[in-house]
């Protein structure tokens, strides 16, 4: 069984997820295991905190927190790569501890896409190592992948006290420091510029008109058009600025900013919406969105004019457009034309496009009515809640500072950050829901499952004998050694929380065989399943920028091999230094 299970996990035909639910099955109706230990993973502390820690996830992403921590670290662009890439790579790396690593490579890679874009320089000269260098970072804390309490889950479940917050951090601090100065140091020399297939998409797309605003108090004040990262958008570009009830066009790039400045972008609908995140600037139209309702239930729409509707002809002021919708309107697009002047001022025309921020069902009030043609929700897009940032971050804090003083373990902590965020109405219910990656969630807990069968069927002793006889004339390092080097090829073959399940019970059943420290060898896996460089497939946030730098399946190998040298090697000094392996 053991056999079909990793030849599916390796083939990659179906969700790992899947995949450890059918081999779950099989071993508990086999009577392999019994009922207690096919569903200990679903009562397990690992998977409920891992879930907890993507709604936290979720509301950094939907609140803009930490974003001006991302925007000071990519900063303006310099033409030192090198230098470049230690601006971007080690706060990545540090902020990794403290967030799920996928998560905020989730957020980092669209971002490091358009500012690399913006400032003239290839994706795929960043994408990469920003997610090495948050996968370095997921060693620090017990917090920073789901593999860290996928592996403290089955200590508890072994009988042993779990992971504490840093308890690694002494092992994956100064691993993640040599990983990522090695990144630095490489990154130039050993990746290619890469072109993604959807670089030339935007250039297709329905062009939108949108106002933005230097407001009061911006950063972007006294700056320069391109010292304020505002030329070379990707699918989007500024065509004018408003100031003092005139029109400053072409925008030239030493025109220095000042409050007030109404600035007009355009660009495709996708990309006039990322300009919200852009530090220092707020939608012109961002005053006027309390008339499409409360912050929570505010959503993008795309309506589309229809020829007889009372719009037409019409100014958006004329029809106090806010009021009588209860919708704000962010962009206008106008095929063959484009729109200029206030978007309020605008006459609207038959078959004009508006983007709008409006409260939930807004679509299903206005379907029927002749006012649009059209009303349909634009997928994925939300305003972001600045004003609710601020307690994202506090409540990142209050977790590690809670955590980390032993007041609560990480479980409690999570979970009471998770609901207290929910509670405070920071992150909606159905979003807090979304977050949560649920494939990740079920291939942890039914991982369980499959390492009690490995255990209970003396697999794991027999395997035990062959690491013992194969490494056991090196030593306990080389037994150590033995252990850490076949997780690593293992989580690239197969997910690396299935890598460190499987690994789990071998490790165990070695270290009492050879009397050794478990935990040192637990340690090994742990760190072996999480640092996977050599595949797109063997890490989940190698696979997310995949496709995004455009780049080849060797590129990953070409970089990460000296990585996982460098990884294995800082695991083997360190690990018998601070956890040592004599029982």
């Amino acid at each position: 069984m053991l056999v079909v299970l990793i030849a599916a996990l390796a083939w990659d035909r179906f969700s790992p997820s899947v995949v450890m639910l059918f081999g779950l099955a099989a071993v508990y109706v086999g009577g392999i295991i019994d009922e207690s230990q096919a569903f200990s993973g679903f009562s397990n502390a690992a998977p409920i905190t891992v879930a907890a820690l993507y709604v936290l996830a979720g509301a950094s992403e939907r609140t803009g927190a930490l974003q001006s921590l991302t925007e000071r670290a990519f900063g303006r662009g310099t033409p030192h790569q090198r230098r470049q890439l230690a601006r971007m790579l080690y706060p990545t790396a540090a902020a990794s501890g403290v967030i799920a690593n996928t998560p905020l490579v989730g957020m980092l890679a669209p971002r490091a896409d358009a500012w690399a874009r913006r400032v003239g320089h290839s994706p795929s000269r960043y994408l990469m190592p920003i997610s090495y260098a948050a996968v370095f970072g997921g060693v620090i804390t017990v917090i920073g992948t789901s593999t860290n309490l996928t592996v403290s889950g089955l200590l508890s479940e072994d009988g042993q006290k779990p992971l504490g917050l840093f308890e690694i951090t002494a092992v994956g601090l100064p691993t993640a420091i040599v990983g990522v100065t090695l990144l630095v140091l490489l990154a130039p020399k050993l990746l290619p510029n890469r072109i993604a297939p959807s670089e030339d998409l935007a250039t297709s797309s329905r062009e939108f008109i949108v106002e933005m605003e230097v407001f009061p108090g911006s950063a972007l004040v006294g700056r320069s058009v391109a010292d304020a990262g505002l030329r070379n958008l990707q699918g989007v570009y500024m065509v004018e600025i408003e100031r003092d009830g005139r029109a400053i066009a072409p925008v030239r790039p030493d025109v220095v900013l000042v409050e007030g400045d109404r600035l007009v972008f355009a660009g495709n609908a996708g990309r006039v919406v990322d300009l919200q995140a852009m530090t220092g600037l707020r939608p012109a139209a961002e005053q006027h969105f309390a008339a499409a309702g409360d912050a929570m239930g505010r959503r993008f729409y795309e309506a589309v004019v229809g020829n007889g509707s009372p719009l037409e002809g019409t100014t958006l002021k004329d029809v106090d457009f806010r009021s009588r919708y209860g919708a704000a309107v962010f962009a206008i697009h106008r095929s063959g034309e484009r729109v200029l002047g206030k978007l309020g001022e605008v006459r609207i025309r038959g078959g004009d496009v508006m983007l709008l921020v409006a409260e939930r069902g807004f679509d299903r009030r206005w379907r029927d009515a002749n006012d649009f043609l059209v009303v349909s929700p634009l997928d994925g897009a939300v305003p972001l809640r600045r004003n609710k940032a601020r307690i994202v971050e506090l409540a990142t804090l209050a977790l590690v500072l809670v955590a980390g003083l032993g007041l609560l373990d990480v479980t409690q902590t999570a979970l009471v950050v998770a609901l207290g965020l929910v509670a405070l109405r920071v992150i909606r219910p159905d979003e807090a829901r979304r977050s949560i990656d649920m494939n990740i969630i079920v291939l942890i807990a039914a991982s369980f499952g499959i390492g009690a069968a490995v255990s209970e069927s003396g697999l794991a002793i027999e395997i035990a004998d062959l690491f013992l006889g194969a490494f056991g004339g090196w030593g306990d390092v080389g037994i150590l050694a033995g252990v850490l080097i076949a997780t690593m090829i293992a989580t690239e073959l197969l997910s690396n929380n299935a890598a460190a399940v499987l690994m789990f019970p071998i490790a165990m059943a070695t270290a009492e065989k050879a009397d050794l420290e478990p935990r040192s060898l637990a340690i090994a896996i742990l760190m072996g399943a999480s640092l996977s460089f050599l595949t797109p497939v063997g890490y989940q946030t190698n696979t997310m920028v995949f496709s995004m730098g455009g780049y080849k399946f060797r590129d990953f190998a070409r970089l990460g091999f000296p990585l996982t040298i460098a990884s294995a090697a800082m695991s083997i000094l360190l690990i018998p230094l601070v956890f040592g392996l004599e029982a």
